[in-house]
């Protein structure tokens, strides 16, 4: 009956440390073949990052519309370069992550072995044990049955008749198990870090595509003639102001009245920036630029803050809460609102507005967390240079509205409040 006993003791501690994890096909490189890639990468990627910082002040340095049909093609061009470089960055960062993966994957197989020849060990000397009908250690058979590894121990200390070697083998595979478990951990970190960066360059693919498109459209457009583009730079102009004003008129027509004791109290934090670098270019209500450029906001203040990032930079949710809206309305007008835009609404009576981008990775219904990815910035829109256009709203105020605009002579999608229901950013972030 002892010897049966023993023998369940002897599965069930092979059972409560054994540990089943498959990772796929391990590299066959060596441990200081791997380390000697990603040193390499880590150097090529730290020289392109300083290059693309040179190259991004430059074209910092040239932001606003192209005064000329030549200027605009230069600056048109000057971001597909910019693009091109950032591919190639995140090209790199895809070979580190993997290569980083591959680095894991060897550690934990080199693990697992070590796992596997201490469990042989263990078994060996426990086998020895009921063979010879001696007492269990009283650390083994507290591990069987225990969930707490402190109760182990103190259960050994107590006990008179512990076999030093065993105890130490079974100390070495629970510390061994537990090494394991966090490279299994880093090893899922790596995997998301891989797919985060494949998420982008498809996104960068994207907004490469719509560069070189968008400059064959301004040649197609002023039939490469600059008398042209001075005449669709007045156009888009005027069309902007009248649009503005069509919206002022369908704002003015919504009676909702903005529950204040529903919004939270104003305070750094409630919002988190939806960008890493925060440059504002533009602030809220009547700026100096809106008051220069009345027939731009057709005098009625700017609605928001104006953030001033490249394009594809990654754009964050302010606060957690449920995508209500996703559009372009590019499709509809081209050049003269938001462009694509993102409308989030908050848990807390807030909701925010991300315009100008040039690639959306959510969708209506999605739910989001603080500060989770969920587009890249862009020039989409009327944009007279790369930025986020960052509004927020009264939940209650705010609906994304269709009505069939005038200036435009097409359906128009996008979010509209009373001018009650616009807040200050600032006053949140």
């Amino acid at each position: 009956m002892f010897k049966q006993l023993s023998l369940t003791v002897v599965i069930s501690i092979l059972l409560l440390v054994g540990l089943s994890f498959s990772v796929g096909k391990v590299s066959a490189q060596t441990a200081d073949q791997l380390k000697g890639d990603l040193d390499a990468l880590s150097a090529q990627i730290k020289a392109l990052d300083l290059e693309i910082k040179s190259y991004t002040a430059k074209i910092g340095q040239a932001q606003g519309e192209g005064k000329t049909l030549k200027d605009a093609l230069s600056k048109l061009e000057a971001r597909r370069t910019g693009l091109s470089k950032d591919i190639t960055y995140t090209k790199l960062r895809i070979s580190q992550a993997e290569q980083n993966i591959n680095f894991t994957q060897n550690k934990i197989k080199t693990t697992e072995t070590t796992l596997e020849k201490t469990k042989a060990a263990l078994a060996e000397s426990l086998r020895a044990l009921v063979h010879n009908e001696q007492t269990i250690p009283v650390f083994i058979a507290t591990l069987a049955t225990s969930s707490r590894l402190s109760d182990v121990f103190d259960t050994a200390k107590r006990g008179n008749d512990i076999s030093f070697a065993i105890n130490e083998k079974a100390r070495a595979l629970v510390d061994t198990k537990t090494v394991l478990a966090v490279q299994k951990a880093t090893y899922e970190d790596k995997k998301t870090v891989l797919l985060s960066l494949n998420e982008m360059l498809v996104g960068q693919k994207t907004i490469i595509e719509q560069t070189s498109k968008a400059k064959t459209s301004l040649l197609a457009e002023t039939k490469n003639k600059e008398s042209g583009y001075q005449k669709l730079v007045v156009e888009r102009r005027k069309k902007k102001g009248e649009l503005e004003s069509e919206m002022l008129d369908v704002e003015a027509k919504i009676k909702t009245i903005v529950d204040a004791s529903k919004l939270p109290k104003y305070g750094k934090g409630v919002l988190k920036f939806p960008v890493d670098a925060v440059v504002i270019t533009q602030y809220f209500g009547n700026t100096p630029f809106s008051s220069k450029n009345p027939q731009v906001y057709n005098g009625s203040g700017h609605n928001g803050i104006d953030l001033g990032v490249r394009i594809g930079t990654p754009i964050y949710a302010a606060a957690s809460g449920v995508v209500v809206g996703v559009g372009d309305t590019d499709v509809s007008c081209a050049g003269v609102s938001y462009g694509k835009w993102v409308l989030v609404k908050h848990t807390n009576g807030l909701s925010s507005l991300y315009a100008h981008l040039s690639f959306v990775q959510i969708k209506e219904g999605d739910t989001v967390d603080e500060r989770q990815k969920i587009a890249l910035s862009g020039n989409t829109g009327y944009s007279t240079g790369p930025h986020l256009h960052f509004t927020v709203y009264a939940s209650d105020a705010v609906q994304v509205t269709n009505y069939v605009s005038k200036v435009c002579g097409t359906n128009m999608r996008m979010p509209i409040a009373p001018r009650a229901g616009y807040l200050n950013p600032l006053s949140y972030l």
